[in-house]
């Protein structure tokens, strides 16, 4: 196989020399030394290699413009090729401009109805499909094909020997594609020359000739039929028979052998695309990977900086500049936590220095350091202010914290000399400064930190205990405050927490007409708690919220169990001033709990105080309004005890207002009470708003109420808040 591979190749070499060389022989026949006569010819320039514009010297070639020249040539004349203009070739027949027009398959008659003559045939153009891919193609009779614009008159000769077969037509080749990536077309059909060079496009690589013919057509040249018309025709035609049939072929073979198509830059990135991505990302990538690399350079160096800046160098732990920006940022997102602050010191550690020496006491030190770090949690912090003194920021944990601490870290720092058999033990002074409300509102370390040294200078110069609150009013009520923020989740989840019902009644009927649910918490450490013992604390938190949707949600729990025991009953809901924001769609939330729970709005009253009307009127009107909207009644809660009820009685659109007796309780005139009490319920009545009564303990109470024309009623008179149980068997 080696040894013939050079003769094949040789032989093709010594094939094409010849073609070329009888081409040429052809082309410069001898013409006698006469001058030739110019012959005009349109020729679409849309086909190559059939028809095309040289790149470099602007000249119309190909295989259909060789072979003219040829047969021109031996028929005396020499050819002007111009780009036709026309849309088709029946256009292009009546322009005067030209003297023959080509290619024409067979005789037409022109735009203008006037007859056509054609030369001799100069070849034989095959026309075949080109599909996306290898496919069977439908029947002939049902193939949907698609053709260029300037094929027109070719389209009509393929219509008429497949009358069945769809055509469509478009302007450009980019279009005909489309159509058949796009299922448009079935196929698309032009000559075999011109799909070699299609195909020439890296785009069009799933591009397919199907192998079989559909169709040759004649490649002839046309004009109009007039004399003049048939003196050309009859003079190209003995040149066209002068033409060899080996020089036919040698054209042919020169043109589809050459590769003719230009790459665009398009072309470039659908061929070498991946290669010049992969490029363009490494050389980004380099380009980023220094940048980071320079940025990290610098971010160490940053940060070196800040640590020497920030760090103390013995211990590791937060300088004084370190720990201001710490207790800053810890402060203001846990705004809602108690914390405290404490500053220490170790008692005479002059003297260990002196007496156990320098190493000793930097033992000591950092000893403190890893032990403290140890103990303390992401939302705590420590840091060493100078020699032996530390601060601490911690949070309230209770009196449990408090001796893990002391068991963690001050009894091993107190006992660190001990354990190594020396007769030194180290005694420490704390000084601990509660942080109020205040603090977070205004931080200021140092201020606290001042604080906190008073504390501990107390105990160093009393020489008695280890440690002394600078504000110990503010600790028990810092620690109390944690026991109910850090056990509100697990008393919900346990049962701990508690939906009781009070009862209210018609004192008219003796009728109880619903209830009002009420929180009982059976806390762990503290006992039983009511709610003036933990609500305001939640609030203070920001966790009041939590709380109500767990009592929403039991409430028409129990709704629920009743309704499906025949027992059907309506209980109103307190909604705190801190539930209504505008991040928080109360009514949706309301609306949803019913839906979920198969109630109807009026068995789930919501109040809402007083006081919240006062603090944000715009906002909690308008959500007044929607829960009304959904079918809820509204009730103003404590009404009489803030300082603005009859101004909002005028904006607000209720449908009950709860009165607060304390009028009738408190210390006063007793008799301008009832005054006023008479005034509110009649001012109510003329309002079109329902009211009750709570808080009535007597039945004196009661009847004056009853006589003022307010019947409905809620109060230990009648029963004290109960469990569920106890309410199931009261009736209605």
């Amino acid at each position: 196989m080696d040894r013939k591979m050079p003769v094949k190749r040789l032989l093709k070499v010594l094939l094409l020399v010849f073609l070329a060389f009888s081409t040429s022989m052809a082309v410069l026949g001898d013409t006698g030394g006469a001058a030739l006569d110019l012959l005009t010819v349109g020729v679409p320039v849309d086909r190559c290699p059939i028809f095309y514009e040289d790149a470099d010297t602007g000249e119309i070639v190909g295989i259909g413009a060789d072979l003219m020249r040829a047969a021109a040539k031996n028929a005396g004349y020499q050819v002007s090729f111009q780009s036709l203009e026309n849309a088709t070739l029946k256009e292009a027949l009546d322009q005067e401009e030209y003297d023959v027009v080509m290619p024409f398959g067979s005789a037409i008659e022109s735009t203008g109805g006037h007859p056509s003559i054609v030369s001799e045939n100069l070849m034989q153009t095959p026309f075949t499909f080109l599909t996306e891919g290898k496919r069977d193609l439908p029947p002939l009779s049902k193939l949907r094909v698609g053709m260029l614009q300037s094929l027109k008159g070719i389209a009509e000769t393929v219509h008429e020997r497949f009358p069945g077969m769809q055509i469509s037509m478009y302007e450009t080749m980019a279009d005909s594609v489309k159509a058949l990536r796009e299922g448009l077309v079935d196929a698309l059909l032009h000559t075999s020359y011109v799909w070699s060079y299609v195909l020439e496009k890296p785009a069009y690589s799933d591009l397919v000739i199907q192998p079989s013919t559909v169709l040759s057509m004649d490649f002839r040249a046309g004009t109009l039929d007039t004399p003049a018309g048939r003196a050309v025709i009859d003079r190209l035609n003995k040149g066209i028979s002068s033409l060899d049939d080996t020089l036919r072929q040698a054209v042919i073979l020169d043109y589809t052998s050459r590769r003719l198509y230009q790459y665009s830059l398009s072309d470039y990135l659908h061929k070498y695309g991946i290669a010049l991505l992969a490029g363009v990302f490494l050389i980004v990538a380099m380009i980023v990977i220094a940048m980071q690399r320079i940025r990290a350079v610098r971010r160490w160096h940053e940060e070196k900086m800040r640590q020497m800046m920030d760090h103390d160098s013995l211990t590791g732990l937060l300088s004084m500049n370190g720990f201001r920006r710490r207790v800053d940022e810890l402060l203001r997102a846990h705004m809602d936590s108690p914390y405290f602050l404490s500053y220490n010191n170790i008692r005479d550690f002059k003297f260990i220095n002196d007496s156990l020496g320098r190493e000793a006491g930097d033992a000591l030190l950092k000893f403190w350091a890893g032990k403290s770090i140890e103990n303390l949690s992401g939302e705590e912090t420590i840091c060493r202010v100078e020699a032996d003194h530390f601060a601490v920021l911690r949070r309230i944990e209770g009196e449990e914290e408090m001796r893990k601490d002391e068991k963690n870290v001050f009894d091993p720092v107190q006992n660190f000399f001990l354990n190594q058999g020396k007769q030194n033990r180290v005694q420490i002074c704390s000084g601990i400064y509660v942080l109020t409300p205040k603090d977070f509102r205004n931080i200021d370390v140092d201020h606290m930190l001042d604080l906190a040294r008073v504390a501990e200078k107390r105990v160093r110069d009393s020489r008695k205990g280890n440690f002394a609150f600078y504000n110990p009013e503010q600790w028990k009520k810092g620690k109390r405050i944690a026991e109910i923020i850090n056990y509100l989740p697990a008393a919900i989840k346990s049962g701990d927490i508690q939906v009781w019902y009070q009862p209210q009644v018609d004192y008219k009927t003796g009728s109880i007409t619903g209830a009002e649910a009420l929180c009982r918490w059976d806390h762990t450490k503290l006992g039983w708690l009511y709610p003036f013992d933990f609500i305001s604390t939640l609030e203070e938190a920001g966790l009041i919220f939590d709380l109500d949707c767990f009592v929403w949600e039991t409430v028409c729990r129990d709704l629920r169990r009743w309704n499906e025991a025949g027992d059907r009953r309506s209980v109103s809901v307190n909604v705190s001033r801190d539930d209504i924001r505008e991040d928080r769609d109360i009514p949706g939330h309301f609306r949803n709990l019913i839906e979920t729970f198969g109630l109807t709005p009026d068995q789930l009253r919501v109040e809402i105080t007083e006081t919240a009307y006062v603090e944000n009127p715009a906002f909690l009107i308008a959500t007044t309004e929607k829960l009304r909207s959904y079918g809820f009644q509204v009730e103003m809660d404590d009404f009489g005890s803030g300082y603005s009820s009859l101004h909002m009685l005028k904006e607000v659109p209720l449908d009950r207002i709860k009165l607060d007796l304390h009028f009738l309780t408190s210390s006063g005139d007793l008799e301008k009470s009832r005054t006023i009490v008479s005034c509110m319920i009649q001012m109510t009545h003329l309002l079109g708003m329902e009211m009750i009564a709570e808080g009535v303990e007597t039945v004196e109470q009661a009847d004056f109420l009853k006589s003022k024309g307010c019947s409905e009623m809620q109060g230990y008179y009648f029963f004290k808040p109960m469990p569920a149980p106890e309410f199931e068997k009261l009736k209605n």
